[in-house]
């Protein structure tokens, strides 16, 4: 009685299997969801580093036309947006909506 080999007859079963292909099917939406969001990110940030390119290169064009000298620090354009002179050490951080929530995305106000 009992000496010989286990057996082998009770394995995972259906149910083991189907939590399994739920566990990797859960995976596979999270990762296309994160891609996409990924993706959207890395394009608003492109869209916003050419707006600012373009603002700092319509304002040197503006300066170079008037012939005003740029000092050092930011300088404003009749009331706009302060403009970089290329060091981030004493440029002003961005206006905007971002004003109003702090980096975990809460409203301040």
């Amino acid at each position: 009685m009992g000496g010989g080999t286990p057996s082998t007859d009770i394995g995972p079963g259906l149910g083991a299997f189907v939590a399994f292909f739920a566990l990797a099917l859960l995976l596979w939406l999270l990762m296309r969801n994160m891609n996409g969001r990924m993706r959207r990110m890395a394009y608003t940030e492109r869209e916003r580093v050419a707006r600012l390119e373009a603002r700092d290169a319509e304002a040197r064009g503006r300066t170079a036309t008037t012939g005003a000298t740029a000092t050092t620090g930011t300088t404003t354009d009749s009331g706009d947006e302060p403009v970089s002179d290329g060091d981030p050490a004493t440029d002003p951080p961005p206006r905007g909506d971002d004003d109003e929530h702090d980096q975990s995305g809460a409203h301040n106000r």
